[in-house]
């Protein structure tokens, strides 16, 4: 016995227990060990949620929620009051039988009115080809009799189409609801793909086939619906609405939404309307959470075209180098020099990362950690970037992209090309411009250019001097002179009250065509990838929204768009015709607008 023991020993003499001390002491022990278990698992629940919460959130247990709410807040569902009984009754309409009927006929009509639009046609009253939309605005005028005879109706440069539906109140602005009637054409070696043939507006019990049942009849014969069924029920603007509807988007909107623009321009002014509504983002499933995306912006666009000249002659004495190889080599350069996108605030795409920290569920930890801390630290921000960017669709929205989509040069395979052409597109970032591509297009092949000793002119400036013993030329110039400026942001603020009012119509109607109650959807800022007609109508108002109330799954909401097989579910039409409903009579009651 050593003599600690020894000590302890002699300060607390021990002796045998009594038998029932002893099982005093077990059960005492036992109750201390089911304690001390009870208290650990206690603790590391405990440390479990603030770890969590801590990676979720920065700020600490007690403020988590309010933080990550913060980061994208919410408006509760908007439903009409003084027009609730109309919105109720045609909700409830909305859902028998027969409506479905009359919204089958409806869209299958316009379906097989095709109405394709091309590239590079020529003006209205001049290529035959406008013709089509004739028989397309006679179908409307039968299939919506009501609107026809309650609504002023202008045609802009023959086929644009503009109804004004007049509100009792001249002192409010505006509702502007915009569509085209134009679809992209169908290849026709592509026909014997089709489930069922691209024009035939075929319903098969659960979709409406057909080109055009997404993009964009079913937007624009959503919104005539809506207005056909409200006149139905005796119902009388406050404010006025205007539809508005293009017939050439699919080929960038030169002849119809460009003239509506400015017919729309000189008969009402700068920023008379309170908000616009056109085709766009969809909602859908994002990490868990159910997500409406509308559109608060626009990348820029410009194609850049590339011509290299050189001497011709025959291709058995061939030079080192031909137009097509110092083509070749301009475009290797390009491509091998991407432009690097960067993940900033107060960017579209920024603040829909950030409603995905704040509401999506199965986010990752690691990624809600650093948007939540990016508002402050740069740091953070690029950690965000590093991983949201795995995705290289977010990628994509994020940035500047190139495509390399045209090339031409040649035409005998023994005749030196003295020619060669590419064109490349651009879609600018928000946070770019038409002026910052082309400066870095210029510059990026200035280099290569010296090594081929051509001489080089960019966008109308002489980049190097002509020289007598240039091989050949570099010219840069606008392919097609369509480049577009990234649009406006449309303000989102709390006290942008036409994003709220499109935020709790939205939301209102996702939980109404479900009979949900609560939250269902959260709304959040964002970008699409491509260009509407809503950029012939900057000058009408700062409120535009780019958002087509269907249901894009957990993908774009681009399939079958522009492809084979395109179709719409006819529940998803009939949430479309409910979604234009409550925007209209929520836009008709505000007093904010």
């Amino acid at each position: 016995m050593s003599s600690s023991n020894s000590e302890k020993g002699a300060l607390l003499p021990w002796s045998a227990p009594h038998p029932a001390h002893r099982q005093r002491r077990y059960r005492g022990r036992r109750a201390g060990w089911i304690l001390l278990a009870a208290l650990v698992s206690a603790c590391l629940c405990t440390l479990a949620r603030v770890n969590v919460l801590s990676v979720s959130n920065p700020f600490g247990y007690a403020a988590a929620e309010a933080e990550l709410s913060a980061l994208c807040p919410q408006v509760a569902p908007l439903i009409p009051v003084k027009n609730r009984e109309v919105w109720e009754s045609l909700g409830e309409t909305i859902k028998t039988p027969d409506f479905l009927t009359r919204a089958v006929d409806w869209l299958g009509g316009a379906v097989r009115v095709a109405t394709p639009s091309f590239d590079e046609m020529l003006d209205v009253g001049v290529d035959p080809r406008w013709e089509v939309f004739g028989p397309f605005h006679d179908y409307l005028l039968g299939a919506f009799p009501k609107v026809h005879a309650s609504l002023e109706f202008t045609k802009v440069n023959t086929y644009g189409l503009v109804y004004v539906w007049t509100g009792s109140d001249a002192s409010l602005k505006p509702l502007l609801l915009t569509a085209h009637q134009d679809v992209v054409p169908v290849n026709p070696d592509t026909y014997d793909k089709w489930v069922h043939p691209p024009f035939s507006g075929y319903f098969d019990g659960t979709r409406i086939w057909g080109r055009g049942s997404r993009d964009d009849k079913s937007g624009l014969i959503g919104s005539l619906s809506a207005v056909e069924a409200l006149l139905e029920r005796g119902f009388k603007p406050t404010r006025s609405v205007v539809l508005a509807f293009g017939f050439d988007e699919e080929t960038s909107g030169l002849h119809g939404a460009y003239a509506i623009g400015q017919y729309l321009l000189s008969t009402y002014g700068e920023n008379a309307f309170a908000m616009l509504v056109d085709e766009g983002g969809k909602f859908g499933e994002e990490h868990g959470g159910v997500f409406a995306r509308p559109s608060i912006a626009e990348k820029g666009y410009i194609d850049i075209r590339l011509t290299v000249t050189s001497p011709g002659g025959h291709s058995s004495i061939p030079p080192a180098h031909t137009t097509i190889g110092i083509l070749a080599a301009l475009l290797v350069e390009y491509e091998e020099h991407p432009i690097e996108a960067h993940l900033k605030r107060d960017t579209p795409v920024y603040w829909h990362a950030q409603c995905l920290a704040a509401h999506a569920p199965e986010l990752s930890p690691s990624l809600r950690r650093h948007l939540a801390r990016s508002v402050k630290s740069d740091k953070a921000l690029r950690k965000a970037q590093e991983e949201l960017f795995e995705d290289h669709t977010f990628e994509a929205l994020v940035g500047t992209t190139q495509a390399i989509d045209l090339i031409d040069g040649g035409v005998k395979t023994n005749a030196l090309p003295e020619n060669a052409v590419a064109v490349i597109n651009h879609r600018i970032a928000t946070d770019s411009s038409v002026g910052a591509v082309k400066e870095r297009a210029t510059a990026l092949f200035k280099s290569v250019a010296a090594g081929f000793n051509l001489s080089y002119t960019a966008f109308g400036s002489r980049i190097t001097d002509v020289d007598a013993r240039a091989y050949g030329t570099l010219t840069l110039t606008d392919a097609f002179g369509t480049a577009l400026e990234p649009a406006p942001l449309t303000p989102t603020g709390p006290d942008a009250a036409p994003f709220l009012l499109l935020s709790g119509s939205i939301k209102a109607t996702y939980n109404d065509h479900r009979a949900l109650l609560g939250d269902g959807i959260t709304v959040m800022p964002s970008l699409v990838s491509g260009n509407t007609d809503t950029r012939y109508y900057w000058p009408l108002t700062q409120h535009i929204f780019r958002y087509s109330h269907t249901n894009g799954g957990n993908g774009t909401g681009l399939e079958g768009v522009h492809t084979i097989n395109e179709a719409i579910p006819i529940v998803d039409f009939l949430e479309i015709i409910r979604w234009f409903t409550t925007l209209i009579l929520n836009a008709d009651e505000s007093t904010t607008l």
